[in-house]
């Protein structure tokens, strides 16, 4: 299993940079930033992936609904061919509650429209020409020139129909508030059924779960469940935490001694994730005690 960690991806682009140069320099394999409120994460990735080499540089996630899929397409193959070939692409449909009540853009049959999103954003950045007429899309594009190097697609799928269209379609799948349980009974075994029915590789299972390494147990738990607050009342996290019988973020979290913590990113090995991306949490001390334990776990 690979070990990555989560980046600000609001914060300034030098500090970014600095950021992801300190998870090169550990050992971890990729760092994936989020696009939320600032800057817009493929550019941001761009730019940091000039100033710093090697390590793989993901997406985590971008919403579909403001792109276009040409458009995401021709902006990801463009950051692809920029850093070398590291760029992992990921989508998610985001929430309702964003997705009409902050963008004012419709929500209706959001699986059906990752699917129909996939089948032009998927050949496009594999360097096809699209002719696609679906119900909720329309693409007809020539094909990219920059897409020498095909950049693979992950979903943020968590229910069944989008582990379904993930592992027909995409390269796998990033979760986000999902339980090592959840991981192993739910997500893996549907993601992979879909991915062999199709005849496509084994799907890359991203895992990104908060992480700290502390003695104070009690109020590290409580940091994390009042800076993830959101999260639980979110339905398709709230849905995953249900299947996890957990109640709230520390409730999924990694959270003890380094011992404790490493005990639990075996056990996310073992439900079948490939890559663990760290949300690392905490006081200074126990940010740099957390990031020591994941560099000497990404060495072994």
């Amino acid at each position: 299993m690979r070990i990555g960690g989560l980046i600000n991806s609001s914060a300034p682009i030098d500090e970014v940079a600095a950021d992801v140069q300190r998870l090169a320099d550990a050992g971890l394999k990729s760092a994936w930033g989020s696009q939320v409120f600032g800057h817009d994460t493929l550019t941001l990735l761009a730019l940091v992936g000039t100033r710093v080499p090697r390590i793989e540089l993901g997406t985590a996630v971008v919403p579909v609904q403001p792109r276009h899929p040409a458009m995401l397409a021709g902006q990801a193959a463009t950051v692809q061919a920029a850093i070398g070939g590291r760029l992992a692409l990921g989508v998610g449909l985001s929430h309702q509650v964003v997705v009409e009540g902050m963008w004012g853009l419709g929500f209706d049959r959001p699986a059906a429209y990752m699917r129909e999103y996939l089948s032009v954003l998927v050949p496009m950045l594999e360097g096809q020409r699209i002719d696609f007429h679906g119900d909720l899309l329309t693409a007809v594009s020539g094909s990219l020139p920059q897409a020498s190097v095909p950049t693979p697609v992950y979903v943020a799928a968590l229910g069944p129909v989008m582990l379904k269209a993930a592992g027909e379609l995409a390269a796998g799948t990033i979760t986000w508030m999902t339980g090592t349980k959840t991981i192993g009974n739910h997500i893996v075994p549907r993601i992979s059924k879909a991915a062999a029915a199709a005849g496509r590789p084994a799907p890359r299972v991203v895992v990104g779960l908060p992480v700290c390494v502390t003695a104070e147990v009690t109020s590290a738990r409580e940091r994390i469940d009042k800076a993830l607050a959101i999260y639980p009342s979110l339905p398709s996290y709230r849905a995953m935490l249900d299947v996890e019988g957990a109640e709230s973020a520390s409730d999924i979290s990694l959270v003890g001694t380094e011992e404790q913590v490493a005990t639990g990113i075996e056990r996310l090995a073992d439900a079948g994730t490939t890559d663990f991306t760290a949300s690392v949490i905490g006081d200074a001390e126990e940010q740099e005690r957390t990031w020591q334990l994941l560099s000497e776990i990404a060495g072994r």
